[in-house]
Parts: structure tokens; C-alpha cells; sequence
């Protein structure tokens, strides 16, 4: 799907993107049956995304300033203590940043701001990893650890690795503390179900900022299927709530993903920005209308988000949705609330 690029001009920081080289993982496990989850198209679709991956989609024609990278578990240290074996995805992408910040690819700053991951559940001892993630890049900002789980194993498919209530469990909390003692940020990823786990979370750390991803990931799969729209007030007023914490922001975005069930997911004829843009409109609206532009920032999750659009139609959509604000609201939302959250220089 080509379209005309929209408002060209408009500066754009991408806050949510991953790299990874799945080809030998997906070589080692012989990965070639039926797909059984959403997810898995994700990595047979893009198996590589590296720096000249991400390069073509933000060359693909809007004014993409920058990019925040998300852990996505790549390039771990081999043979290092579990612990530090994270610390291996920081290294990788500061030196695709210095690839980037070196002006020889373009303009584009990839990687400006590196969220790494930490296992929190290590209590005081996630303190070791976080320092020697600050150690290992000044670009480095902050973690991921994610917390998504569902009653349910065919929600998450693939990804269905982690304990029910994790970010209230009293070792993952003994680890998060220390975000805020080194200034380092925390990015939160959870099922729309478990939103009230966000919440208790941003409420015993007030001084720790906490970006929501994806909107929260309504879902609308497996068991849900059919179902999303019913849930539509249940994660509307997690969403209120959670906004009322001034130290929580959320990314708009994520709605590409296999979970919320839309029919843009894997359609056989892709759809066009104005089609998504109708689609995910109550969920960014709901969003923007709760947190303001200057807590809420559009974010591409490509690769996994490719799916459904190409990177150019993903921000067309999100330029549709935004078609209404004012000049300032519009800095906020595509570049501004970013660029305050991740402390980047640009």
C-alpha cells in the first residue's frame, strides 16, 4: 500500500522500536510448520531489521528526527552471568546510535535513546545490571520489563512468559525501586486486564516515571474475540485513572498488533491510513483526552507493528487521528512528549 506522504514537513521522534537478527534462532528451531499465533508472522515476515531496515522506513518519507530503541531481548552476552547478560542489547545499539550520529546514513538520529531490560525480579541485585547499562551507553535511559499475562495461554501465544501480577510481587518491587534512585525511567507493558497493576505500581512510585505502552493492548483475540468492544469503558477508565498520575505517560500506538483482533491485521488487501485511522480512533482519542499531547507521543513498534501497514502508512494514520490539534499539540504529540521523557538531545 503506497499513499502520498502527509504533512512531510512535521517533525516526528519514534519512541518505540526494536532491532533484532532472528534468522538463527528461527534456523536453530526449524521453524517452518503452521503458524499457530498472530505473533509469529512478526518474526517469519521480518526475521532481520537492523540499522538498514529502519533506515529505509524512516527514510520511507516523514521527517523522522529520531528514534527511541525497546528491548526486545537482542543481542544478549553470551556466556555472561544471567544478570549481566542484558547488558549485551545496550551494547549492540549504542553502537548502531554511533552508526547513525556519525551523519554518514542521513539525518535521522536512530537510537538516540537506548531502554535496555533488567530482571527486576533479582530485588537489590537488579542494581548490578542497571549500573552497568549506564556504564555501557550514555544513551542509555531507562528499562523494559514487561509484565503481560493472561489465564489464557492463546493471547499471548509465544510471548506467554511471565507470572500473573508481576509488578506487584514484592521482589520485582525490591528491583524497581532503584529506577528512581539512578534517574532511569520505566517502560510498562501489560494486557488491558492487568492495567489496575500499572496503576498500584505508579502509585507506590510516584517518583518514577512510567510510559504505558500501546495504549494498555486491548484485546480482542482467543478468548476475547468478539469482545473488545464490550471491554471499551473497562480499559477506558484504567486509562482515566491511570492519567490522573502525573508521573505515568502512555505511548499511542500498538494497535497493529495481533492482540486487539482488528480486521487490518493481516488483511489481504492492507488497509489505508484513512481506514486504520477509523479504526483505532476511540482508543488514541481516549488516550490524548486523558494524558493531554504533552503525555502522550505516537509510537511505530515496527518491526512487529509491519503486519498490518508499511512504516509511511503507519504514520499517515496516526497524522489523520492528530488532523485536529493545534500546531503546539501536534509538536507534543509526534516529537515533544517524547523527546521530555527519554532526556534527548536533539
Amino acid at each position: 500500500m503506497s499513499e502520498a506522504i502527509l504533512e512531510p514537513d512535521l517533525p516526528i521522534v519514534d519512541p518505540h522500536h526494536h532491532l533484532w537478527d532472528r534468522r538463527p534462532l528461527l534456523a536453530a528451531a526449524g521453524d517452518t510448520g503452521p503458524v499457530k499465533h498472530g505473533f509469529e508472522n512478526v518474526m517469519r515476515r521480518s526475521p532481520l531489521y537492523l540499522l538498514d531496515q529502519l533506515l529505509a522506513d524512516t527514510g520511507s518519507g516523514h521527517n523522522i528526527r529520531a528514534t527511541v530503541y525497546l528491548e526486545c531481548g537482542a543481542m544478549y552476552r553470551a556466556g555472561a552471568p544471567a544478570p549481566l547478560r542484558p547488558v549485551g542489547e545496550v551494547e549492540f545499539v549504542n553502537g548502531v546510535a554511533a552508526m547513525a550520529a556519525s551523519g554518514i546514513y542521513g539525518s535521522t538520529l536512530a537510537c538516540a535513546a537506548i531502554i535496555g531490560h533488567a530482571d527486576l525480579n533479582l530485588g537489590d541485585g537488579a542494581a548490578e545490571t542497571l549500573e552497568a547499562h549506564m556504564a555501557a551507553s550514555p544513551r542509555f535511559r531507562g528499562i523494559r520489563h514487561g509484565g503481560s499475562w493472561n489465564a489464557d495461554p492463546d493471547v499471548l501465544g509465544p510471548l506467554n512468559r511471565h507470572k500473573e501480577g508481576l509488578y506487584r510481587s514484592a521482589a520485582f518491587r525490591e528491583g524497581f525501586k532503584h529506577l528512581a534512585r539512578l534517574g532511569l525511567s520505566f517502560d510498562a507493558w501489560v494486557l488491558e486486564p492487568q492495567l489496575g497493576d500499572v496503576i498500584d505500581l505508579a502509585r507506590t512510585f510516584p517518583d518514577t516515571k512510567i510510559v504505558l505502552d500501546h495504549v494498555g493492548t486491548p484485546l480482542g483475540i482467543a478468548s476475547y474475540k468478539g469482545k473488545r468492544e464490550e471491554r471499551f469503558g473497562t480499559w477506558a477508565a484504567a486509562i482515566k485513572e491511570l492519567a490522573a498520575l502525573p508521573n505515568v505517560s502512555v505511548k499511542l500506538g500498538g494497535l497493529a498488533m495481533v492482540f486487539p483482533g482488528f480486521d487490518s491485521f493481516m488483511a489481504g488487501t492492507p488497509a489505508t491510513s484513512e481506514q486504520l485511522a477509523a479504526e483505532w480512533k476511540p482508543y488514541i482519542e481516549t488516550c490524548i483526552q486523558a494524558f493531554g499531547p504533552a503525555r502522550a507521543m505516537f509510537e511505530s513498534n515496527f518491526p512487529v507493528d509491519e503486519p498490518t501497514c508499511s512504516y509511511a502508512v503507519l504514520w499517515n494514520t496516526f497524522k489523520r487521528l492528530a488532523a485536529g490539534y493545534s500546531a503546539d499539540e501536534k509538536a507534543d504529540l509526534f516529537a515533544g512528549a517524547a523527546t521530555r521523557f527519554y532526556r534527548l538531545d536533539l
